[in-house]
């Protein structure tokens, strides 16, 4: 499976007119770093798109990456898949359970549903492989966030103070 030129192409004039509107700088790091994005099915890693890059862009660095990334992802532009930005994350309940995770503070709780646990696996989905199991994840902002109005302009780094945001480098 491979993206098409008017679906790349797509990406990237969306990227354009958010980062316009936005009043983001169109630095030829950030639009290489998302040109990349944009054109993989693979949903690379801050690592694996830097090795992919460091070549066309000798001065780029993994740092320039991550803040990269985290400011396409607080546009909109991207999503994260897996672990929060901070560390992986463990759990020791083994039983069939769901994860809510706040998006703002990072907090992860369980939940059970029988209607979630039973949703059929689609045939698209077993074309790629044998499933050995699944869960879903459901993302949103807590009840404790989203009591915090100081918190309700972007989200924050959960290594940072509260009411510290991060530049947008």
């Amino acid at each position: 499976m491979s993206l098409s030129k008017q679906d790349i192409a797509r990406r990237l004039s969306h990227f354009h007119a958010v980062a316009k509107a936005a009043g983001i700088k169109l630095t030829h790091q950030r639009l290489e770093i998302f040109r990349e994005i944009a054109s993989s099915i693979e949903h690379p890693s801050a690592e694996i798109l830097f090795n992919a890059l460091k070549l066309r862009l000798p001065t780029l660095s993994l740092d320039t990456v991550y803040r990269s990334l985290w400011l396409l992802n607080d546009l909109g532009l991207i999503m994260t898949l897996g672990a929060r930005r901070e560390s992986l994350r463990f759990d020791a309940n083994l039983e069939h359970h769901h994860h809510f995770v706040c998006t703002r503070c990072g907090r992860i709780r369980d939940f059970t549903s029988p209607q979630l646990t039973d949703l059929p696996i689609p045939d698209a989905v077993k074309e790629l492989g044998h499933i050995d199991s699944t869960h879903v994840e459901v993302r949103g902002i807590c009840t404790t966030c989203s009591k915090d109005p100081v918190e309700d302009s972007a989200p924050r780094n959960p290594k940072q103070p509260k009411g510290e945001k991060r530049s947008r480098s």
